[in-house]
């Protein structure tokens, strides 16, 4: 099962890729959660401490590992580099685990431009790939609200996109922009999360509003979460709130799983080839 989870700062997809880490890895899963968000928390809602994570590399620093794999020297920007550089060992050597789940964390490119077709850039994209398309586990990656590490291969075999919303307007717009943007990549199966909920109202709202077939969950707010977050510690371990919302989540996920077309792509047991 491959899930990527998507959202403006703030809304809480970091919350939920954590929690149904934290959940799939209790079930005995293999679980690989992927920080693919520039602003990488993910692993301290994963329960690392800020000691472990500081001992993380992310993929886009290991510059001599990228010199090697794409035949660019350091700022190789605008040279010659190779474009489809072996990469399925990342995951396996650099992945970090805790309470069951192994995490990697991709970081962000810082030089060339928005969009540049850089070593870095690459490598990171060729590593999403390999993940959605040649690994037999769970995999659920914390992206940013763009989709700029998902290709459209990749993107059409991811099993669900999530954007995560909160009740208002203007959310529901950053859903609708990043659907259409998802839709041009060939995702399928996009769906919202509605986070921070305060009542019944702000329920009503978004159910008016978001259709039953695309509408995954609602979380409630929950002053849990938001000591976990101060404390630096797993909102799984200390929320039973947000956790019983995400478990109903977890449960429609899992059953749309089931009731998916026989010739829809299912866990990859080897790579796959996606299309350029």
């Amino acid at each position: 099962m491959k899930i990527a989870i998507s959202g403006k700062g703030g809304v809480g997809k970091t919350t939920l890729a954590a929690v149904l880490a934290r959940l799939y890895a209790a079930e005995g899963r293999q679980v690989l959660a992927v920080d693919a968000d520039p602003d990488a928390n993910l692993g301290l809602a994963l329960g690392f401490s800020e000691d472990e994570l500081n001992e993380i590399v992310p993929v886009s620093k290991m510059r001599e590992l990228i010199a090697e794999r794409t035949g660019a020297s350091e700022g190789g920007f605008g040279r010659f580099f190779k474009i489809n550089p072996h990469v399925s060992d990342i995951p396996d050597r650099f992945a970090k685990e805790k309470n069951g789940v192994k995490l990697l964390v991709m970081g962000t490119v810082e030089t060339g431009g928005a969009g540049c077709v850089c070593p870095e850039h690459v490598i990171l994209k060729r590593v999403i790939s390999h993940l959605v398309t040649g690994r037999d586990e769970v995999v659920i990656m914390d992206m940013e609200a763009g989709l700029e590490h998902l290709g459209r291969g990749t993107a059409e075999m991811v099993d669900r996109f999530i954007v995560v919303i909160e009740p208002g307007a203007r959310s529901l717009q950053t859903f609708h922009r990043v659907k259409e943007l998802a839709s041009d990549l060939g995702v399928k199966r996009v769906s919202v999360v509605a986070n921070k909920l305060r009542d019944e109202e702000d329920a009503d709202f978004l159910e008016s509003r978001v259709p039953a077939s695309e509408l995954l969950g609602l979380i409630y707010y929950d002053e849990g979460v938001v000591k976990a977050d101060m404390d630096g510690i797993s909102p799984f371990d200390v929320s039973e709130s947000a956790v019983a919302d995400i478990i109903r989540i977890k449960e429609n996920i899992d059953e749309a799983m089931k009731e998916r077309p026989e010739d829809e792509p299912s866990d990859a047991g080897e790579e796959r080839s996606p299309k350029a």
